[in-house]
């Protein structure tokens, strides 16, 4: 975790959700932190890389299961 995730509201990772389906992990992390927006990515993807306390990236493998924990940023 970097220094920044002490200043976000709320939980800020989902280790439990490690191999769960995609659209289940992004429902429960939205459900489990309102302040942030859950987006899917698939493996491979670009992303930006500035961090903001409002955006969990949720990547996905090719069977559409999250293979990286998601965190804050």
């Amino acid at each position: 975790m970097s220094s920044s995730d002490n200043t976000c509201q709320g939980k800020s990772s989902w280790p439990e959700l490690l191999g769960a389906e995609g659209k289940v992990a992004a429902v429960t992390i939205e459900k489990e932190n309102p302040l942030v927006e859950a987006r899917i990515v698939p493996k491979g993807s670009a992303v930006l890389h500035d961090f903001r306390c409002d955006r969990v990236w949720v990547w996905v493998d090719e069977r559409g299961n999250v293979f990286q924990v998601p965190i804050i940023g």
